[in-house]
């Protein structure tokens, strides 16, 4: 019967949740079931949940709802990822609509489950208010090896090499949902990668809650430089790109590895979150404004062509005028090449849900677009630099007939630099070519494909 099932996964938030679900995609063909790109194709319909900020629970929130129409058929709704995770006893409460709830550790569990092949696991928590309907589990999963099923015709894709988080930022839920820091051993994470190599995926993106401390539980070291080396020797694999990489774990040995290994994108993915001091000391960052320029300065003189991202939090409680514009400063001194900003979210469970010196939501967005503002000025400026120059871009898309859209090794993909350039040979998505750039715009590039002869 399982074989009939055909089951549609909406997925929220991160590229840790893309990750997952596609986890479970790969263990449910492996089960019989179909993956089906459509909600009312299906017969399951699973939306994996981001509950990291307000905005993103309110989005996985509607999103379950919407979804909750195809009900009048008869089709399973099932919700999992972050937001599960963290509110199942309410949601489960206030969603009759859904038939089961899944957390963040549960995809080994969920398949057999949602099948009827297996019964709820011991591990489950108990006291549930519908023990049938709320089978969020209440121990951290084990990483290791596990298939995953990608879209046909993908050329990147997520490697997760950690899960969970030791650091205990003041705002950040993370370790509330995710559990404690825990790295995947260095042979299934290269597995893993050879896999995504035999499935076609050419650009291999490293993500974890904080890269740079891969290794540590398990080995008693940093490794992250051991796995890139390894890494680089998988055939197939094109690009490598780092995220989510801490400041304070950025060792001189990354760095050499990062600046000696030709597939290693010259890009990090680095957040800081602020540079006041102050600001830093109440987030519980592990990081000080001369640290953190520090690092950058370090990162610019052993690898001159690095591209630095970065995202910021403004309006943090206590966050005055004077370390607003200490923000700006370091934005329009130091030149970041990819900055984000978001505005302070409380969220309950957190320390700093209990700070004083909250900011009103206006006086948050007047600072995260002042932020925005100052970096686009960057952003052009650095982007006009370019023009006259060659850079390797990865193809993303077909915009019109000898039209395309793509990414530079500088850019990762949808929150990034686009570069939209001609070419007098047809191209598909995954193909790297070199395009002259001739045009810069706030955020984009424009160009030309160039071909040896």
């Amino acid at each position: 019967m399982n074989k009939m099932k055909k089951v549609y996964i909406d997925t929220l938030g991160c590229a840790k949740n893309e990750y997952d679900s596609q986890m479970l995609a790969a263990s449910l063909t492996l089960r019989g079931c179909s993956i089906v790109f459509a909600p009312e194709e299906a017969d399951i319909i699973i939306v994996n949940t981001c509950g990291f900020i307000e905005d993103a629970k309110k989005e996985s929130i509607e999103r379950i709802f919407e979804l909750a129409e195809e009900k009048d058929r008869d089709v399973k709704l099932v919700v999992t990822g972050c937001l599960s995770e963290r509110y199942h006893k309410e949601l489960s409460e206030e969603m009759p609509e859904v038939d089961m709830f899944f957390g963040v550790n549960d995809y080994d569990d969920l398949p057999g489950i949602l099948l009827g092949e297996t019964e709820k696991p011991c591990s489950a928590a108990e006291n549930k208010s519908d023990k049938k309907r709320d089978l969020v589990g209440s121990e951290t999963d084990d990483l290791r090896y596990r298939k995953r099923l990608y879209d046909e015709g993908a050329y990147y894709g997520y490697l997760k090499i950690a899960e969970g988080c030791n650091n205990a930022c003041s705002f950040c839920a993370i370790p509330l949902i995710r559990g404690p820091f825990r790295s995947k051993r260095i042979e299934d994470c290269i597995r893993e990668a050879q896999d995504m190599a035999d499935a076609g995926i050419r650009e291999l993106i490293l993500i974890a809650q904080d890269t740079s401390q891969y290794g540590r539980d398990l080995y008693g070291k940093l490794c992250l430089p051991e796995l890139l080396r390894e890494l680089c020797r998988i055939d197939g694999i094109e690009w490598i790109r780092l995220m989510y990489v801490y400041d304070n774990g950025i060792t001189d040995e990354l760095i050499e590895t990062i600046a000696n290994e030709p597939k290693i994108c010259k890009y990090i993915d680095m957040p800081i979150q602020h540079i006041s001091d102050k600001v830093l000391h109440r987030m519980r960052r592990q990081s000080t404004g001369r640290s953190i320029i520090s690092v950058i300065e370090k990162l610019r003189e052993r690898i001159p062509e690095v591209h630095i991202r970065t995202t910021l939090l403004v309006g943090f409680p206590g966050e005055t005028e004077e370390d607003i514009d200490e923000l700006l400063g370091f934005i329009d001194n130091m030149k970041i090449d990819r900055l984000g900003a978001f505005a302070f979210s409380e969220e309950e469970g957190t320390p700093s849900f209990e700070l004083d010196g909250k900011l009103d939501d206006e006086t948050k967005q007047a600072r995260r677009n002042a932020v925005m503002e100052h970096q686009l000025r960057v952003s052009e400026e650095l982007n006009e630099k370019k023009i006259g120059k060659t850079y390797e871009v990865i193809v993303d898309e077909i915009v019109d007939e000898g039209v395309f859209s793509g990414r530079t090794r500088f850019d990762s993909p949808e929150i990034d630099c686009n570069v939209t350039f001609e070419s007098e040979y047809d191209l598909d998505p995954g193909d790297i070519v070199n395009v002259l750039i001739i045009n810069a715009y706030e955020y984009d590039l424009e160009g030309k494909a160039v071909f040896s002869e």
